[in-house]
């Protein structure tokens, strides 16, 4: 079984109209197309955005029994669906089911104008849905007849980010071997890295799984209870449950992308001058120029095949649990062993000026998931 990468996301969001908005506006996403009660999609408004390959899904329930009403009851505006592209879907389905998933939705058939498009949906991890999509004909449609596309003009400047890279996944104590198994067995993904990440007395063990053909990356996490608690508690306790902590946003060019970013008000996590100091002895020489690199707080790393750029976006969320990553490969396939904590590192300064104010705003949630999580 193979995927040939991820076809889109969903965020299930208390405001699709309100999150569309900061999506468009800050990070340069358009509106494709939109959907509801009127295109065949009873008690939900949809919106989909776009940027070069990248496609989201913004839903809002509209009815209380809407699955989208109890999601952000509990977690507030996140990831609940990772969708798969497939050449066939009822086969992937079926080889999923058989590997231990949960079958979610039958294989259904959306038809109109010579597009087609089969999907079918199958569990993943806590509240996190796959949904597995197989495209034929006319690429100008999304879900022909559920989804009205909009007739856009062409974009008026390059679009800088492409594709999402991977996702990262936090899970509670005693859950990371076991999904790493169920990805192996549901949908034939591999192990490709693995390493344990240590930030001041936090710690957490990171496994990054991936499809056979490299299409799909699940970065997951899980943190160690035998040290200080940290921001993957936090995001356990503040989400209540295991989740979709960050996605990754590909770039062509991410100096510009920052820049643009930056100018319509994204955060971006701070670097220490140190890292810097020190880069060219742990790295040698590196594509990008250190000087472009250090105002902007980019890190790079390299693997065997080739050299990254990362940088984590602070969080726009309410509860300070997801939020956005931006990656630059230049022939790199993995990750490398410095990036990862270097990004925690920087996550933790910046969730350290809010861990007292969130917890405080969420004594119930978080006093229940630490719990439950431990």
């Amino acid at each position: 079984m193979d995927f040939l990468g991820v076809d889109h996301v969903e965020f299930y969001v208390g405001d699709a109209r309100q999150a569309a908005f900061v999506l468009c506006s800050a990070f340069g996403f358009r509106l494709y197309g939109q959907g509801g009660p009127e295109t065949g999609l009873p008690g939900q408004r949809s919106l989909l955005l776009g940027q070069g390959d990248c496609r989201v899904l913004l839903t809002s329930g509209l009815q209380p029994d809407h699955p989208a009403v109890d999601y952000v009851a509990r977690h507030g505006d996140g990831v609940a669906v990772i969708a798969f592209g497939t050449p066939d879907a009822a086969a992937a389905y079926q080889g999923a089911v058989a590997g231990g998933a949960t079958a979610i939705e039958a294989p259904q058939t959306f038809e109109r104008d010579g597009a087609s498009v089969v999907t079918a949906t199958v569990s993943g991890f806590g509240d996190v849905v796959h949904r597995l999509v197989q495209r034929e004909g006319s690429d100008q449609e999304f879900l022909p007849g559920a989804i009205e596309m909009l007739e856009l003009p062409p974009p008026t400047g390059p679009e800088l980010l492409l594709t999402i890279d991977h996702a990262a996944v936090c899970v509670p104590d005693g859950q990371l071997e076991t999904t790493v198994d169920y990805y192996r067995k549901a949908f034939g993904f591999h192990l490709i890295f693995e390493e344990y990440i240590e930030v001041g007395k936090q710690g957490m063990f990171s496994q990054v799984v991936q499809s056979q053909g490299g299409g799909v990356t699940l970065t997951l996490i899980q943190p160690d209870l035998s040290r200080s608690p940290g921001q993957i508690d936090d995001f356990l306790a503040w989400h209540d449950g295991p989740g979709v902590q960050h996605l990754a946003l590909s770039s062509r060019d991410i100096i510009a992308a920052v820049d643009a970013l930056g100018e319509r008000g994204v955060g971006f996590a701070s670097t220490p001058d140190s890292y810097y100091t020190a880069l060219d002895q742990r790295l040698g020489p590196v594509d990008l120029p250190v000087d472009r690199l250090r105002p902007r707080g980019i890190l790079v790393d390299r693997d065997h095949w080739g050299q990254m750029y990362q940088i984590f976006a602070k969080s726009l969320h309410v509860r300070r649990t997801f939020f956005w990553e931006l990656i630059e490969r230049h022939g790199a396939r993995t990750f490398g062993t410095s990036n990862i904590p270097a990004l925690y590192e920087a996550k933790e300064r910046e969730l350290a000026t809010v861990r007292q104010t969130v917890q405080a705003a969420l004594p119930v949630q978080a006093a229940h998931s630490t719990e439950a999580a431990r």
